[in-house]
């Protein structure tokens, strides 16, 4: 039966909720309660993506618009490394929620957002994606404002601002591509119909950008991207964790669902929507770079990369060729483990030395050499140096780039991407650096009368060595981990992603 796709929709929903009233309960218990449905649902939902095609009407909207289900290449490729992230970051925020509070609100939460997610990535047709995007964004604003602060609360509102407003920008567009299109199912190769569409392309270009900048507000695209930064420094870092490699990921299938499933790359291919799209992807790169260089506290030195590394997907969709687009959706799997990786290490510095600015993590490397290792790989893999697979994935958007007939983008392209990624060793290696290189103690530089204005980053030094618990350690290495094997072993992902283009151009 096809319906027991439904399980792993319903399932961690009707958990979570149940989570949320239910009176207080011991510590542990929650723990396995919570830790026993994440697993479990997990498992079902990449059992249902990878046992075959399978189709599940939930209802109709119209008599024409159904609400359903329908697995496909994309699906089975989203929901495996959406539930990779989740498990391990579930299982780490068991330990470090311990430091945040409100555990039990915390976990519910986190296992309603997870069904609601895999219901997006199984999605049938855009109106289903729509339903389930909104539902996203309404379900994971209470991980944002979880500790309750002032600057949590505004937070959360721009998040749900910015990110209402690209959904209603994308509602906009689905309304005239459902009077032009033969289906709004997701189709490869897309479903526009040829007589309307030629009749009605002023508009239907216009609406599809408006969709690609509403839902490009999710992936953090410019201008709507300035959610990311302040969210994440005010969330827990396990929410900061998915929000960065799971959620923002949503603005990306919603992208590639309206171009290669609705509309057909063909129908903005050389027109001014793949222009503007490939402009607004380059230049929200660099800023994005440029800004996480400058920027000293480290959680939202992440997010600001997370701007900028989100857009390199972009682009390589923006491109509309086989290669940029298996780069794109290299870099969409790879960024997930990279970045949940890189914000879990931000979550062990704070949980264990209380550190949130970068000038802060001096000595860090010798107070905890296993933590500043993983975070060391991440690092690697998301400049692009080999053997880390963020070499893979860039490597494919820059051939991507100079085998495409886009002009001028042929060779700017991979000249931005070239500096971002060089902005991003300017960022990240530091940490690595003076974690296990500190060189002489602040104080030694100054006069004995002012030796008292030591910097923190002397309690870090003179600290006894000391790692987080297992239960953070263990999925911060396994993140890390897959950001080296997935760069020495990517062909049978290659592969893969290039048998699901096939169709689609």
């Amino acid at each position: 039966m096809n319906g027991w796709i439904l399980l792993p929709v319903f399932l961690p929903v009707i958990a979570g909720i149940f989570l949320l009233l239910m009176s207080q309960c011991e510590r542990r218990r929650l723990h396995q309660a919570a830790g026993a449905v994440l697993v479990i649902s997990a498992v079902l939902a990449v059992a249902a993506a990878w046992t075959g095609d399978k189709s599940v009407t939930l209802f109709y909207l119209m008599k024409d618009i159904p609400v359903y289900f329908h697995i496909d290449g994309i699906s089975r490729l989203y929901v495996t490394f959406t539930s990779i992230v989740w498990v391990c970051v579930g299982i780490y925020a068991f330990v470090y929620m311990e430091h945040e509070g409100g555990e039990k609100r915390f976990f519910g939460l986190y296992l309603i957002v997870y069904g609601v997610i895999v219901a997006l990535d199984f999605a049938g047709n855009l109106v289903t994606m729509y339903i389930f995007y909104e539902l996203m964004t309404l379900t994971s604003a209470p991980l944002v404002l979880h500790n309750g602060s002032r600057e949590a609360v505004m937070a959360a509102l721009k998040y749900l601002f910015y990110s209402l407003c690209g959904a209603y920008m994308g509602l906009f567009g689905i309304y005239f591509l459902y009077q032009n299109c033969d289906t709004l199912a997701f189709t490869p190769g897309g479903t526009l119909n040829p007589v309307l569409a030629q009749d009605h392309r002023t508009i239907l270009l216009i609406a599809v950008f408006a969709m690609l900048a509403g839902f490009g507000a999710k992936a953090g695209m410019l201008p709507l991207h300035s959610w990311l930064p302040a969210a994440h420094p005010v969330a827990p870092s396990p929410a900061s964790a998915v929000f960065s490699g799971i959620v923002v990921k949503a603005g990306v299938l919603a992208a590639i669902r309206t171009v290669y499933y609705v509309v057909g790359p063909d129908f903005i291919r050389g027109t001014w929507v793949q222009t503007a799209w490939m402009v607004l992807a380059l230049v929200t790169v660099f800023m994005g770079s440029m800004l996480a260089y400058r920027e000293p506290v480290f959680k939202k030195r992440l997010a600001y990369s997370t701007v900028s590394q989100i857009s390199y997907i972009l682009f390589g969709l923006s491109l509309l060729t086989p290669m940029g687009i298996t780069g794109a959706l290299l870099h969409t799997v790879f960024h997930a483990f990279i970045k949940s990786a890189l914000f879990l290490t931000a979550g062990v510095f704070i949980f264990e030395c209380g550190k949130t600015r970068v000038s802060e993590l001096t000595g860090i490397g010798k107070r905890m050499p296993k933590t500043v290792w993983c975070y060391t790989f991440a690092s690697l893999a998301l400049i692009g140096i080999p053997p880390a697979c963020g070499f893979v994935s860039k490597w494919y958007l820059a051939e991507g780039a100079l085998n495409a007939d886009v002009g001028v983008f042929g060779w700017l392209g991979p000249v931005v991407l070239l500096l971002s990624a060089l902005l991003t060793a300017g960022y990240l290696l530091p940490v690595t650096m003076k974690g296990f290189f500190p060189g002489k103690r602040d104080g030694e530089k100054t006069s004995a009368g002012n030796s008292e204005m030591k910097s923190s980053a002397v309690d870090i030094r003179d600290a006894q060595k000391k790692e987080p618990s297992m239960m953070m350690l263990i999925p911060l290495g396994i993140l890390a981990s897959l950001t080296i094997i997935l760069g020495v072993l990517p062909n049978p992902l290659i592969d893969y992603i290039s048998q699901l283009i096939s169709g689609l151009m």
